[in-house]
């Protein structure tokens, strides 16, 4: 104690004449090697050379250990054994401050902060740089809780679902490409709407649509009415395949995209104008009438565009057979692009990523996070206006009394 004390002093004394600024971490450093000095004469039963009948077992050298203080990141030499194991009781809080720190990496790294930015925090912290390396090490243990997200089961009627996919940069078998993320969102019976499931693959194609559709049901997706997506051929294909008896309804807003496109740009506002006045209409009935003007109206200046608006004009009302209180909401897929370009914006600080699996990992984070404010805020649609959607239409009414009168 009296060796101990007379460093202490050497350190002070230093420290006064100003030639030590680090006079603090040595001063912890000093104590915290005493300390574990101590536990160690316990463990073996004697001191460091001391010879005792009492000892148990003998030191075998040290190994280096660091230690994030508040003041700083400190050196440690700790002691071994030759026979059991020793970890020194102080290092007990360092342990709690590493599943902090962890957690403050992660929420980095699904907040899109970019590793320099973390790495000048620690440093701000008063501890050595994060490595890249070390922060993916420490993000991988997202992947657990990820791959439970994405693989939970799915209990309950979703009557609406959205398909969309983005595009993310990924380095693979040497090369750069740009991988597709399927993402689709659903709304429950009682009104929640939820990400129901995310994918990474390399092409948006239609066995990839078709793979990643099976695997919703096969998780318990069931009671599908609508499905809105983009015209994407494979993804349209797929949907009739895997999800029988559910009416698709093709995204307006794409599909104004793609007829704007078949008319000179300086008509196109004009155009524009006069197609929104189709979906305008308050029943199916007055919006069919309004495709019909608006075809005669443009058949001789803009024929391809005719083409196009009566190809798809059942898809792109289909939005009428279901509540006025929904349509809205499910005749784009507007509430998925906003998510695709916040997924979009966490992925822009990394660019390119070293492998599919860290793109899954970061997307599938920042979507259980947007699941998870989902899921404490306001009921995307009411328990009234879902009720209208499970009432029996005039149709089905009809029939039935027409199975009964025939029974």
């Amino acid at each position: 104690m009296a060796n101990l004390r007379m460093t202490l002093l050497d350190l002070l004394n230093k420290d006064e004449q100003g030639a030590d600024p680090s006079f603090l971490g040595d001063g912890v450093r000093l104590l915290a090697q005493e300390l574990m000095d101590a536990e160690v004469s316990q463990l073996t039963g004697a001191g460091l050379h001391e010879r005792s009948e009492n000892r148990l077992t003998y030191r075998n050298g040290y190994r280096e250990r660091e230690w994030d203080t508040r003041v700083g990141t400190l050196e440690l030499q700790i002691p071994k054994l030759r026979q059991g194991t020793y970890f020194p009781s102080l290092l007990e809080p360092r342990r709690r401050h590493e599943r902090a720190l962890l957690s403050v990496v992660q929420e980095a790294y699904v907040q899109g902060v970019s590793t320099r930015a973390v790495d000048q925090l620690a440093e701000a912290l008063g501890l050595k740089g994060i490595s890249k390396d070390q922060v993916s090490r420490i993000c991988k243990e997202l992947d657990g809780q990820v791959t439970a997200f994405r693989t939970r089961r799915l209990d309950g009627e979703y009557p609406y679902l959205m398909l969309d996919a983005t595009f993310e940069k990924v380095r693979e078998n040497g090369r750069v490409i740009a991988m597709a993320v399927l993402i689709a969102v659903a709304v429950k019976r009682t009104g929640e709407r939820e990400v129901v499931a995310v994918d990474v693959g390399p092409a948006e194609d239609h066995e990839f649509w078709k793979a990643f559709l099976r695997q919703l049901v096969e998780r318990g997706l069931r009671g599908v009415r609508l499905v809105s997506s983009d015209a994407h051929l494979g993804l349209k294909q797929a949907v009739a395949e895997v999800l029988v008896g559910a009416t698709w309804q093709r995204c307006r807003v794409h599909f104004m995209r793609n007829a704007l496109a078949t008319v000179p740009k300086l008509a196109q506002q004009m155009v524009a104008a006069t197609l929104r006045t189709i979906f305008a209409q308050p029943d199916a009935a007055s919006a069919q009438e309004a495709v019909e003007r608006v075809s005669r109206l443009f058949e001789k200046r803009y024929p391809v565009l005719v083409g196009c608006l009566q190809e798809a004009e059942v898809d792109i009302l289909a939005y009428y057979g279901f509540p006025p209180e929904h349509r809205r909401q499910v005749w784009s897929t507007n509430s998925l692009e906003r998510l695709n370009r916040e997924v979009s914006r966490r992925c822009d600080v990394v660019g390119i990523f070293p492998n599919r699996q860290s793109l899954l990992r970061l997307v599938g984070a920042v979507l259980e996070e947007q699941n998870d404010e989902w899921a404490v805020g306001r009921r995307y649609f009411s328990n009234e206006s879902m009720d209208k959607l499970f009432q029996p239409t005039n149709e089905e009414v009809v029939r039935q009394l027409l199975e009964l009168e025939t029974a």
